[in-house]
């Protein structure tokens, strides 16, 4: 019998092409379900196989428990009636007595054979899909099998995915029978095996499109620096060119816009922008705007944020429909844009100027004259006037070494003022604030300074007020305010 054990597993091994330790683990999963089916009562069964000479062993365990804590008889012994057979053992051991198997030929219950069998189909599906992901494959084409609840299950050689329908391109109609490529967005393991989820709406599926169509991409000469989708409407890639003598956006383009149009007919129509990738992020974002001609451009790195300016006839286009084409830009380039007519810019510069120019005649005590000409010299805050490099100041005409040391004296006595005045703030700030999951010195002192010095008053302020204040991003100022928020719903 036990060479008949070694000679099935060899065999199964061979023909589902999967480990022998695999089909060695359903054969005891299975014994020791057979061998259960002895017992009324839920045991815990335990079966060995000896890998070398197919002799197996059936063992039931019970953990060795305080007499008081002693809920499962069936798999928990107490403490107080082990120390009879088994005296050097404590709580928290295992107790473990031989049983006498049942005999290999007797494993003819359906319920057994279904573990040895679903074992292998488990460890069968996990080897197919590390083969497949080996491959790298992370554009998938596969016929679609059958509909669930609106999502499609496709079938690609021996490996199948799910594509959700919302990852599905909006207003298309797959059917079972239809040919679909789909992007594999992420593998999920859940309790029915590991499952390819695919997507056909994620910016990483055109890049793969592009890919399959331009040679030149996969030789390396191209590359696709970012995709950005508004699935099945428009899409905008950014390219650049590894060899100065080809054209980035002709070669994707192709010869009278064949491989584009490949493209699109796949993503249902989706129109496509090929721009022309730059690592000087204003210059991207230009790119990205076009066919609208931008006028100038203010970047604050700070907010990471760009004032985009362009004339009156130029601002439809730049915005697009419902705003599409800005946004589809600002997804693409990282960049948060802020779209301005040339009259709109200018009115906001004024503000800015007047905000820095009162700031500069109170902090600095200096008339408007000095403060203009601070302003006109691009000095933005108090800190600048402390710190930049005494030979900028110098340059400035009218401006002599007396002035400027007086200016840098009144801007470091002004910040250190500031700095004072928060940090007594900062004393003033309760302990749930200060306390608070996520909270740091900076944020707590930029509240403060706000006078926000308690959880509640964090908890009545709305994220883009958070945002504000203390220039952190979005996501975290939701995390400060829902945590401050948590005592509203104990």
């Amino acid at each position: 019998m036990s060479r008949e054990i070694l000679l099935l597993v060899d065999a199964l091994a061979r023909e589902k092409n999967v480990s022998k330790e695999i089909v060695f683990g359903a054969l005891e999963q299975a014994l020791a379900s057979a061998t259960k089916k002895g017992y009324h009562e839920d045991a815990d069964i335990r079966v060995e196989i000896n890998r070398d000479n197919g002799e197996y062993h059936a063992y039931r365990h019970w953990d060795l428990v305080e007499d008081n804590d002693h809920e499962y008889p069936s798999r928990q012994i107490a403490w107080t009636d082990a120390q009879v057979s088994h005296p050097n053992l404590h709580v928290g051991d295992v107790v473990e007595e031989p049983l006498q198997a049942v005999e290999f030929g007797r494993i003819g219950a359906q319920a057994a054979k279904q573990v040895i069998l679903q074992k292998i189909r488990d460890a069968e599906r996990e080897q197919i899909l590390t083969d497949f992901l080996d491959r790298k494959e992370y554009l998938v084409t596969g016929t679609v099998k059958r509909m669930e609840r609106g999502s499609a299950i496709i079938e690609s050689g021996r490996v199948e995915g799910l594509l959700p329908r919302d990852q599905m391109i909006p207003k298309e109609n797959l059917r079972v029978g239809d040919r679909v490529r789909a992007y594999l967005a992420r593998v999920e393991r859940g309790g029915r095996g590991p499952q390819l989820i695919l997507s056909r709406t994620a910016p990483e599926f055109i890049a793969k499109l592009f890919e399959l169509e331009v040679p030149e991409i996969e030789e390396g000469l191209l590359e696709i620096m970012g995709a950005a989708r508004d699935p099945g409407a428009r899409a905008k890639i950014a390219v650049k060119s590894n060899d100065q003598r080809l054209d980035p956006i002709g070669t994707c383009v192709g010869m009278r816009g064949s491989r584009v149009q490949a493209v699109t007919g796949e993503l249902a129509g989706e129109r496509v922008d090929i721009i022309l990738w730059s690592p000087e992020p204003a210059q991207y974002v230009i790119n990205a705007l076009a066919p609208a001609e931008v006028s100038s451009i203010v970047v604050d790195e700070e907010k990471h944020s760009m004032d985009v300016v362009l004339e009156e006839d130029q601002l439809a286009q730049a915005i697009g429909r419902s705003g599409q084409n800005v946004r589809l830009a600002s997804e693409l380039t990282g960049w948060e844009l802020n779209i301005m007519t040339v009259e709109e810019a200018s009115k906001k510069n004024e503000t800015e100027a007047l905000a820095v120019r009162t700031l500069f005649v109170e902090k600095l005590d200096v008339d408007e004259e000095v403060a203009d000409i601070l302003v006109a010299e691009g000095f933005n805050s108090i800190e600048e006037v402390a710190y930049v490099p005494i030979g900028e100041m110098l340059e400035i005409e009218g401006f002599d070494e007396d002035l400027v040391n007086e200016l840098r004296a009144r801007a470091r006595d002004a910040l250190l003022t500031d700095a004072i005045v928060s940090e007594e703030k900062v004393e003033n700030v309760t302990l749930d604030l200060a306390t608070l999951d996520g909270m740091d010195n900076e944020v707590l002192r930029q509240l403060a300074t706000h006078n926000i010095i308690d959880a509640e008053a964090l908890a009545e302020l709305g994220v883009d007020e958070l945002v504000e204040m203390t220039g952190v991003d979005a996501e975290r100022a939701s995390t400060l305010i829902m945590a401050a928020r948590a005592p509203w719903f104990e």
